[in-house]
């Protein structure tokens, strides 16, 4: 174990002393109205005003797309990670590049979306803080599409938003340990109530985590300490404060081997084989992704009387992370015989085998440091016939990141030195550059600010069984590079209308803007200018008034412009010329049927660059089933899930070169019981074993699926 892991156990062992600590609790009666209200929401989730939209409209009545998963949906999944939280979302594609311990990359609409908890972003720039644990989470949501009213700069394909744990009124907890394969272990505590003492106006919430696992890639271990303490002052019946601190620290190595084309994607020319998919390329005793990051959030709200309301958000947030790694160069299909060509020597001389590839060295020391700020007020009030849902406010973030690295292209195999190749089909690890060579290297670069200003407008208007929904913003991006200077102005827009009809159907329409600062300038001098994204969005939900529920459909055309001009000619200014153009449907459905919950999706898309080529690494189409039954009578307790996956083929190419990806089917199940204060659940994702790609890009590599893992769960519950 770390040295500096111990630390979590402890936490976890002082979680465990306050579970059983004496307690009393008050049980609230509720009414038929309310409980059914609470079973909508166990079946579709609910959002609030922390939530992805900021605020509590019912998702029945946003004229948008927007997929809750509730911690429940998501455990029941056997979800380990934030991107396996995704996995069963319309139009979402969770696990882009397959199994990864970097980052959880997740795309909405064939688009890389960015993450923010309870409203506010919380992962700026690459590779320079902590994953976000799960166990952390009350929920995960997807807004799709473009969101620039709400939160400013931004992506096209919307973000995802995680709804923090934060305390609760009556006193409960748990302690939960896991077992799996790939020697995995983890033990978890959550325990929350109101603090002895105070009449109930103070809350508190502890919320801790150690894991130590292996993973289907050798030599690629994870030791993970997360520790998460909340404190709510519940100043008046009208006002609420929620401070949130969160700690983290993972030992790691990097899953991502960038494995090449040939012997992944295509056999081995010479000997029609495949490599294991899970071949260590890098080095054990120079790879490593060790991070760390620190966090404290305030939640704030005040209702100033039956029509006003404040609301805020701020959130400061610091994370560092040590990364080293050794990765096959980025040279695609048999790399032996390019660097002979080259080198204009036989095999029988060098050596090198066609399964044996170059390796380029990295080290990087990654930094961020963030300070955000988020203050509304909402206004709930009727003007003649017409009901509002004011929402104003002004969003301040100031971000600053550092990336300082040495990168050793090709570890000297271009220049006859081929003494840290490394043949992927008999690994032979020792074999790394002195660190007087990668210090050589090193690059000092400067540190990167950016500073983002807004002020935002939008409501919600209510007339008879219509709801109109309009919102302006106002934007000042300053980014500095810490070599030059940049100013960005931006105003983004948003219009939305739907019906809500007797029998549950809701026919809606929406129109939303986004915008991304691109830094530089053009081939003559001038600044270049955001790029900008507009979305139309129809469709239909649908609540059924027999089973609680909510079906729904769409259709969306999402424009990027302001991209790379393809057709520019040699000294041409305009470079800003290239479109890019993205369609596609969309169709989700939570039914709870008596004692089965059904989650259904489908998608598909139909996207292009600017050069005409289909996205990198975006599959076409998506399908996905997944069941819980839980009976009752005699065989309460017990609970049993399955689900299946299908995600399409994806495409990258050049005007040269086109890789296909195949689709890929995966089955998921689940099986558990639980009587008096205990529960036990086993899950298996992938539980065929099935060996795929989830992408291949033109550079030259693949990204292999993650394989079977099988997981047993022991909560207790206090």
């Amino acid at each position: 174990m770390s040295p500096r892991l111990n630390y979590g156990v402890s936490l976890l062992a002082f979680a465990g002393v306050l579970a059983f600590a004496p307690a009393s609790f008050a049980q609230n009666t509720a009414d038929d109205e309310s409980e059914s209200r609470q079973e909508m929401v166990i079946v579709t989730g609910q959002i609030g005003s922390f939530s992805a939209t900021k605020s509590d409209t019912p998702i029945t009545e946003t004229a948008r797309s927007v997929t809750v998963e509730t911690a429940e949906m998501f455990i029941d999944k056997g979800a380990l990670n934030l991107s396996q939280t995704l996995t069963y979302a319309s139009g979402v594609t969770g696990e882009t590049y397959g199994f990864a311990t970097r980052v959880d990359s997740v795309s909405s609409r064939g688009l890389s979306i960015p993450r923010y908890r309870d409203s506010i972003q919380e992962l700026f720039g690459s590779y320079n803080t902590t994953r976000a644990e799960t166990y952390s989470m009350e929920q995960v949501e997807v807004l799709k599409g473009p969101a620039s009213v709400l939160y400013g700069q931004g992506s096209p394909g919307g973000l995802m938003n995680i709804v923090s744990k934060t305390p609760k009124e009556d006193f409960r907890g748990e302690i939960v340990g896991e077992v799996g394969n790939f020697d995995r272990y983890q033990i978890a505590g959550d325990v929350t109530g109101p603090v002895s003492g105070t009449d109930g106006k103070l809350l508190y919430r502890l919320v801790g985590l150690y894991r130590d696992t292996g993973t289907q890639v050798d030599y690629v271990d994870d030791q993970t300490a997360m520790l998460m303490p909340s404190l709510t002052w519940l100043a008046s019946p009208d006002t609420r404060f929620t401070l949130i601190g969160l700690h983290q620290e993972t030992d790691s190595d990097t899953g991502a081997q960038f494995i090449p084309i040939e012997g992944t994607l295509y056999p081995v020319e010479a000997t029609g084989e495949y490599i294991d998919p899970d071949v260590y390329a890098g080095e054990p005793d120079f790879n490593r992704f060790d991070t760390e990051s620190t966090q404290v959030t305030l939640l704030a709200e005040h209702q100033i009387n039956d029509i006003w309301k404040l609301e805020g958000t701020a959130l400061w947030r610091s994370g560092e992370a040590d990364y080293h790694q050794a990765w096959p160069a980025f040279t695609g299909a048999g790399q032996s015989r390019y660097i002979n060509a080259y080198l204009g020597l036989p095999s029988s001389i060098t050596g090198l085998t066609d399964t044996t590839v170059a390796r380029t060295f990295y080290q990087g020391d990654n930094t961020s440091e963030q300070y955000a700020l988020d203050v509304r007020a909402k206004a709930d009030f009727t003007t003649g016939v017409l009901d509002h849902s004011l929402l104003m406010g002004v969003q301040y973030q100031d971000v600053e990141t550092d990336s300082n690295s040495a990168y050793f292209a090709g570890g000297g195999a271009l220049q006859g030195d081929f003494r840290y190749v490394l043949d992927l089909a008999n690994p032979v690890y020792g074999n790394v550059p002195d660190q007087a060579v990668l210090d050589a290297m090193y690059v000092d670069s400067p540190t990167q600010t950016v500073e983002d200003l807004g002020f935002y407008l939008s409501d919600q208007i209510s007339y008879d069984k219509w709801r109109f929904t309009l919102g302006v913003r106002a934007d000042q991006v300053e980014n500095d590079t810490g070599t030059a200077q940049q100013d960005d102005d931006a105003v983004s827009t948003s219009v939305g209308v739907l019906y809500r009809f007797d029998n549950g159907i809701s026919p809606y329409a929406s129109y939303a803007e986004s915008f991304e600062p691109v830094l530089g300038t053009d081939l003559q001098g001038n600044q270049l200018e955001p790029q900008e994204a507009r979305q139309y969005e129809v469709g239909v939900k649908y609540e059924p008034d027999f089973v609680p529920g909510l079906v729904t459909l769409s259709y969306y055309d999402i424009e990027i412009s302001n991209l790379p001009n393809p057709n520019s000619l040699p000294g041409d200014a305009a470079q800003q010329q290239g479109v890019s153009n993205l369609k596609g449907f969309e169709f989700e459905a939570h039914l709870q049927l008596d004692e089965f919950y059904i989650q259904a999706a489908a998608s598909t898309i139909d996207a292009e660059d600017p050069n005409g080529f289909e996205l990198s690494a975006q599959p076409d189409s998506a399908a996905s089933l997944w069941t819980t039954w839980e009976p009752e009578g005699r065989l309460s307790g017990f609970k049993a899930g399955a689900g299946i996956r299908y995600v399409g083929a994806s495409v990258s190419e050049t005007e040269t070169i086109r890789y296909d990806t195949p689709s890929y089917t995966l089955g998921d199940l689940m099986i558990g019981y639980e009587w008096d204060r205990w529960d036990f659940q086993i899950n298996a994702r992938n539980i065929t074993d099935e060996e795929y790609l989830t992408s291949c890009l033109t550079r030259g590599d693949c990204f292999p699926g993650v394989r079977r893992t099988v997981v047993a769960r022991l909560g207790y519950n206090f």
